[in-house]
């Protein structure tokens, strides 16, 4: 079995009386049948199934009754995987993003764009400001004059990217890949570079920037 001391074998010990029916030898447990299959299954095998979210809560309270408390960890483990996986999926595609920067004047303001290939693009004056853009690839995208201003970028890659003269302030870039990366003119107050990789990038006014544990190895400071 995959955990010892259950509920179950304790019920089976001899130490307990059960309810059986002395014909067939069946043993009447009081709880709902629907998901025992489940509980067998998860002992047999360990091996947490497909279910819907309803159904987990269900099996979440199945769990608990016959004291199946790796089996309760692994279905919150799930769940709360899910949960990180449905809040990462962007709300546009990059035909979506392409349509709509031929437009004059483009906000995406406050969106989830997360894990968006938005590379190579004339991304040039758009608005991402209080955007989540977690792991979306800009390399060599042009970004002039865009802003960023409390964004959450962690994890974006800006590899050869053009910045200038963008509004990053307050923006959230802890992990991203800058190297190479043109940030001249930019406005970096308060942004968060800790633990970004800003090798070889053009910086200027990193007033008030977090850079803890940040990669600046040939980075260039240009002055204002």
């Amino acid at each position: 079995m995959r955990e010892r001391d259950l509920m179950l074998a304790a019920m089976f010990s001899g130490r307990h009386t059960v309810c059986e029916e002395s014909a067939k030898g069946y043993v009447f447990v009081d709880r709902d049948g629907k998901h025992f299959r489940h509980i067998l299954n998860w002992l047999r095998d360990g091996v947490i199934p497909s279910l819907k979210d309803s159904e987990y809560a269900e099996l979440l309270r199945e769990a608990e009754y016959y004291q199946l408390l790796v089996l309760a960890d692994g279905i919150n483990a799930t769940l709360n995987k899910r949960k990180e996986d449905e809040e990462l999926v962007s709300e546009l595609t990059r035909i979506d993003i392409i349509k709509c920067i031929q437009s004059e004047r483009v906000r995406f303001r406050g969106l989830n764009l997360s894990g968006l290939d938005l590379s190579k693009l004339d991304l040039s004056c758009v608005d991402f400001s209080y955007s989540c853009l977690k792991n979306v690839f800009f390399s060599r995208a042009n970004l002039q004059c865009a802003k960023f201003r409390d964004a959450d970028a962690e994890g974006s890659i800006f590899h050869n990217a053009t910045l200038r003269e963008e509004d990053v302030s307050l923006a959230n870039l802890r992990g991203a890949l800058l190297a190479g990366a043109n940030l001249q003119s930019a406005n970096l107050q308060d942004c968060s570079f800790c633990g970004a990789d800003l090798r070889s990038a053009h910086l200027q006014r990193l007033e008030g920037a977090k850079l803890d544990g940040a990669n600046m190895l040939g980075a260039i400071r240009i002055p204002r």
